[in-house]
């Protein structure tokens, strides 16, 4: 009896001692701090390295660049401050145009391109003579410039002299850009299709969805989830293939600045229209650059798991 009251008192003791080191909190050892203090002083100094190798680069070019025997030319006909103040609000009204045409064909393409993606991934035997058409269309118009067809349309088109073609040159310009740039988003959406394992349309099918079903609510949102990031590649393009359309004449930015230029004999309103174009595919160009860390993100944790 006192033994076994000795061996319950004693487990007792050793229950509330197993608890207290439970409860004990992390405490690194001297060893681990001087690690993670050599990490964090390493990381300053790299960064450091880094920001003085920057300004050195930057300030080398600036350097090379007013040394240059042409600088002073260069400075006269491309960076003349009163020309760029003077021209800018014009530029600015014809990238505006720039601006509506990319959202026009940008909602275009995403219609005829998911379409088309659509019809070459079905297999259905009756959709044969669409299949081989869209597979004509997409190896066609990758294969021809975008400038060489904006040219064709703008210049073919009306030359047909058909009942209710478009005669506004931006208008024409869309039309090119949309036929360019639906081939390749159209790939792109097929690839994204083809991307989803079949194990998910099977399972759908198994849980009865039909064939519309399953694609409308199982393989659609994967695929578009996944293909985003090169989507918003393609868009950044076609947001700067916009001024190919001043071959045909609308008064868009790079239209307006070569008129300047022409007028003036100086090229800075070119520079005025390139500032524009960056000022809009840079921050689209760095969101497409986090989507894609995101995505691939996703995809480590989810073959971790």
């Amino acid at each position: 009896m006192d033994v076994s009251t000795e061996d319950s008192g004693g487990g007792t003791e050793t229950g509330e001692s197993g608890d207290a080191d439970a409860h004990m909190e992390y405490r690194p050892s001297a060893g681990q701090l001087e690690r993670e203090r050599f990490r964090r002083s390493r990381k300053r100094r790299d960064q450091w390295i880094a920001t003085l190798c920057t300004v050195a680069f930057v300030v080398l070019v600036v350097v090379g660049m007013v040394a240059s025997p042409g600088w002073e030319r260069v400075h006269t006909y491309f960076l003349d401050h009163s020309e760029f103040t003077k021209t800018l609000p014009a530029i600015l009204r014809g990238f505006w145009l720039n601006v509506q045409m990319f959202l026009i064909a940008e909602v275009l393409i995403l219609v005829f391109g998911l379409l088309m993606a659509v019809v070459r991934v079905t297999r259905a035997p009756g959709l044969l003579p669409l299949r081989l058409a869209a597979t004509l269309y997409v190896d066609v118009f990758r294969g021809v410039p975008t400038l060489l067809l904006v040219f064709l349309v703008g210049f073919g088109l009306p030359a047909l002299q058909l009942q209710g073609t478009p005669s506004q040159p931006w208008v024409l310009g869309v039309i090119a850009l949309v036929l360019s740039y639906t081939a390749y988003v159209a790939e792109v959406f097929r690839a994204g299709l083809n991307s989803v394992h079949p194990a998910q349309r099977n399972a759908a099918r198994a849980l009865g969805l039909n064939e519309t079903q399953t694609l409308r609510h199982v393989i659609l949102p994967q695929a578009v989830r996944t293909v985003i990031p090169p989507l918003l590649n393609d868009f950044i393009s076609l947001q700067k293939d916009t001024a190919l359309v001043a071959v045909l004449g609308p008064l868009e930015a790079l239209r307006v600045a070569q008129i300047n230029a022409d007028y003036d004999f100086n090229y800075t309103p070119y520079l005025g229209a390139a500032l524009l174009f960056i000022a809009i595919t840079i921050p689209m160009t760095r969101y497409a650059d986090r989507l894609q860390r995101k995505v691939a993100q996703r995809t480590w944790a989810e073959a971790g798991r």
